[in-house]
């Protein structure tokens, strides 16, 4: 079974993917006027990222329960992160700032992502061909697949909950920028 020759380890745009999606943590937790800007540029990253690195997704044996697992988990992620964050109304607009749990929970799902690979590129890549092999597994390409539509799903449901909560907060969502220090109240 190729699995242990196809299972690697994350690539420098993988990483590079994931930093960014650490420095959104930060900025989650210092709060920022919640702007069109702002709501889409992570997004727009993901997605240039996720169609950079993923080119096709495995539907063999059980791959296909295996990627829908991963964005499941992605996407609860991002919900529970989403609801972690506070949105108040700063004037006309917005302000969000996230929780303690909102960047556990986003910081957990980087976490995992890096540490598979680590492990796998380390050493792990025989115990995930055996149980890739016991479970119907058929390429490494699913496990990356997973983890990089995971990562998109985080995104996706985290920002799209943001957006809800702004908007039943009855605030304007202005066009805005990415780097205007927030007007806190």
């Amino acid at each position: 079974m190729p699995i242990e020759a196809d299972t690697k380890g994350m690539t420098l745009t993988e990483y590079l993917l994931n930093f960014f999606l650490v420095g959104l943590v930060v900025l989650q937790v210092r709060g920022h006027k919640v702007t069109k800007a702002r709501l889409v540029f992570p997004l727009v990253v993901t997605v240039w990222v996720c169609t950079n690195v993923l080119h096709g997704i495995p539907t063999a044996g059980n791959d296909l329960v295996l990627v829908i697992g991963g964005t499941a988990v992605g996407a609860t992620l991002g919900t529970l992160a989403a609801l972690a964050t506070t949105i108040r109304r700063d004037g006309p607009g917005a302000f969000a700032k996230a929780g303690a749990l909102a960047a556990v929970l986003w910081v957990a799902g980087i976490g995992a992502r890096v540490s598979f690979s680590l492990w796998v590129s380390h050493g792990g890549a025989p115990t995930i061909a055996r149980f890739s092999a016991a479970h119907h597994i058929t390429s490494g390409a699913a496990w990356g697949a997973a983890f990089i539509l995971m990562a998109m799903a985080e995104v996706a449901t985290r920002t799209a909950g943001l957006y809800l909560k702004t908007l039943r907060s009855g605030a304007v969502i202005e066009r805005g920028g990415l780097l205007r220090s927030p007007a806190v109240a």
